[in-house]
């Protein structure tokens, strides 16, 4: 197994093509979110999944705010809608965001998880259920737990787990969380997530 140096962190390139990001975040997300996607090429190889925590009361505007400051297209994932690479799908409020096995995305409103929907979890252990080790999650500023056990799904069906140091994070509940399971390849600040995922996918394309 290759290493890459990479802003002073020696980066494991896996042997296996990426073709999925889950990312996941709550209190502080849209920041942390922005800060990451904005620093993503147009030809990002992998597709990206996003669980942002949102007030289920009211349309979310995030997929219009970050769309307007990244290269990658950025949409409110639909039912059904089918995975690309260089596209980001955000959750919205109010439906878990789950990763089927042929790509597509389904869209549910079951019961809430650790008081959420979307669920962080639910994304994880739906991408590695569908995706294995072509997975990567990562976890950004949040409160609570949301998201611990899905890395260890992740890790288990042979995924990658990125997580915010939760020095560098607005909310460290989640990233803490998320480190606290032993399950996290890298624990990164948040400006070395972007060059992270650009080295690991590119080099796996």
């Amino acid at each position: 197994m290759a290493a890459r140096r990479l802003s002073g962190v020696f980066l494991k390139v896996m042997p296996s093509g990426y073709e999925v990001v889950a990312l996941a975040a709550s209190a502080g997300g849209l920041n942390a979110l922005t800060h990451v996607l904005a620093m993503l090429p147009a030809d990002f190889p992998a597709a990206l999944v996003v669980v942002q925590h949102l007030d289920p009361r009211h349309r979310s505007l995030m997929a219009e705010i970050l769309s307007k400051r990244t290269a990658i297209p950025v949409k409110e994932a639909q039912e059904g809608d089918r995975l690309r690479p260089g596209l980001a799908y955000i959750a919205p409020p109010n439906r878990h965001l789950l990763v089927n096995p042929d790509g597509r995305i389904s869209l549910t409103q079951t019961e809430l998880v650790h008081f959420v929907r979307p669920s962080a979890d639910l994304l994880f252990e739906s991408t590695a259920a569908s995706f294995k080790e072509r997975a990567i999650a990562v976890v950004l500023s949040g409160s609570g737990s949301d998201g611990a056990m899905g890395v260890k799904a992740i890790k288990k069906m042979g995924g990658t787990v990125i997580v915010q140091d939760a020095k560098n994070a607005e909310f460290a509940g989640m990233p803490e969380a998320a480190q606290a399971t032993g399950m996290a390849d890298f624990v990164l600040a948040l400006g070395e997530i972007a060059p992270a995922l650009q080295t690991l996918c590119s080099a796996s394309a």
